[in-house]
């Protein structure tokens, strides 16, 4: 007789890397989502991703309006990636963005950490994009639990039932 394995996943580790509007909340939303089905949630933010838990940017981030694939305009149609390079479009088309979340009750990344940390997810800064950038712990979120190296965050996030997800 052969024993069933459990597959569910009980654990996610996400890693971030870009501060785009839509990266920075794939992580957030994937990380919110776990602690709410009760996984167990580390969220590592790394070089660029970094500015989604830095206190000076981390509500002020941006959409990518230049090689984004994705990007539409009202109607459907594909947005022109040489309107992204006009001063002021980026800065209009995030503005946007924020609209529509908010629209949808979206919370601000501030808020978002502190519902993932207070469900019992766990937010790491990378210790190396810190070094690269020349930031220190005080200039990151308060729900930032620790600058550590990939290869701590990797220990972490293993073991039977996890899953790795870069954003």
């Amino acid at each position: 007789m052969t024993e069933k394995k459990d597959t569910q996943v009980k654990k996610v580790a996400i890693i971030c890397a870009k501060a785009s509007i839509e990266d920075v909340y794939a992580t957030l939303v994937m990380a919110n989502g776990a602690v709410m089905e009760g996984m167990e949630a580390k969220v590592f933010f790394t070089f660029f991703g970094l500015d989604a838990i830095t206190k000076k940017q981390m509500n002020k981030l941006h959409t990518a309006t230049v090689g984004n694939p994705g990007m539409r305009m009202p109607g459907g149609l594909p947005f022109p990636t040489l309107l992204g390079a006009i001063p002021g479009v980026e800065a209009g088309v995030s503005a946007m963005m924020r609209s529509q979340m908010e629209k949808l009750d979206i919370p601000p990344v501030d808020e978002f950490l502190d519902m993932i940390t207070a469900g019992g997810g766990e937010i790491y800064a990378c210790k190396l994009a810190m070094d690269m950038f020349k930031l220190e712990k005080e200039d990151l979120s308060d729900q930032v639990s620790a600058v550590i190296t990939i290869g701590d965050f990797y220990a972490m996030a293993g073991g039977e039932g996890s899953q790795i997800i870069f954003t």
